[in-house]
């Protein structure tokens, strides 16, 4: 099925902006050259976001944004609202995944390994000291709902743990500290519950941090993970488990760390993979088959929507829009709840 206007929604507010339009251009050209009447459709902090969507008047919508606002459900619910069909996960699965915090609480509900952690809610610096306790170091810190590893650092004693926090309570009023887990970093690609394969990623750097994934060169990959064929499916299994944990759908990177021992800890969800020329999902793709072209298209061909309903709710008159939005979500009516064959 070819959607008649695919509108590739980029961009957004957080600090994966940057990555968000490499990722939303390159799907752009992809599925221009495929042929698909496609549309840039870029938000940012002077943007209303609701009133870009409507105007841009598309029947499906490509999500190639990352981070809060773009990746948490925030626009998917917008989506949901105008009756919009759109890649990725819906809004409560998307909302989990990026919450680190409550993703952890669901992986342990669901018997998902992951590394041990505590929650760093705002306090002063000199609270540091006494929340941390005996926890231990190494230690890794990360904002609680951030992206393409932005504020993560490793903290190897208290005075550069104060530090970190310090530095992740710039993106976020909430810290996540994780015990670090010694192992290879290893991502999973799943597509609509198909898992495609696992990558080995390897910096040069020693932390896979935001330079590390966006500059060339300064990470080797490994395709696959130089793994035993057994402990290889395990992880596939694990990534499995935690992408179902969440609820998630459509394109999902699962980020795992594997020790020499027999253990694997699973990190994090992905909802909205990058897909940058240096991105995982795209590569572990590569491997399966898919060109990135195929992958778009793939994507694109998995856009939904997930409330049980086509219709937009402002029709049914359950929510009040301005007069002007009301009026054009009224006459799309279910117009964007269809993909049409071309």
């Amino acid at each position: 099925m070819r959607a008649s206007r695919v509108g590739v929604i980029m961009g957004g507010s957080s600090a994966e902006k940057e990555i968000s339009l490499r990722s939303g251009q390159a799907v752009f050209a992809a599925l221009g050259e495929a042929g698909h009447d496609v549309v840039e459709v870029v938000l940012g902090a002077a943007v209303d976001p609701f009133a870009a969507l409507v105007e841009a008047d598309i029947d499906v919508a490509f999500l190639a944004l990352h981070g809060r606002l773009g990746e948490d459900g925030c626009i998917q619910g917008m989506l949901e609202v105008l009756g919009v069909p759109y890649t990725g996960s819906g809004v409560m699965a998307s909302a989990l995944a990026m919450d680190k915090l409550k993703a952890k609480e669901l992986f342990r509900l669901h018997n998902v390994p992951t590394p041990p952690y505590y929650v760093f809610d705002g306090k002063s610096a000199a609270d540091v000291e006494e929340v941390h306790g005996s926890f231990g170091f190494p230690a890794i810190v990360k904002p609680r709902r951030e992206g393409s590893s932005i504020g993560v650092a490793r903290a190897n004693n208290m005075s550069e743990l104060a530090l970190a926090i310090e530095e992740a309570l710039a993106y976020d009023d909430s810290v996540l500290v994780e015990r670090f887990v010694k192992g290879s970093e290893v991502a999973v690609g799943i597509l609509d519950g198909r898992v495609l394969g696992a990558i080995e990623v390897a910096p040069k750097t020693g932390l896979y941090d935001f330079r590390a994934k966006y500059t060339p060169g300064l990470t080797e990959y490994h395709m696959p993970a130089r793994l035993p064929p057994a402990r290889y499916r395990g992880v596939l299994n694990l990534a499995e488990r935690a992408a179902q944990a969440l609820d998630t759908s459509g394109a999902v990177r699962v980020d795992l760390i594997v020790t020499e021992g027999q253990n694997e800890y699973v990190l994090e969800v992905n909802t909205l993979p990058g897909m940058t020329p240096t991105s995982l999902l795209p590569k572990i793709a590569a491997a399966a088959g898919f060109g990135f072209t195929e992958l778009c298209e793939a994507i694109l061909s998995r856009a939904k929507l997930q409330t049980g309903s086509a219709r937009p709710r402002a029709a049914s008159g359950l929510i009040e829009l301005p007069e002007e939005q009301a009026e054009v979500v009224s006459r799309r009516g279910g117009r964007g709840a269809r993909l049409r064959s071309a």
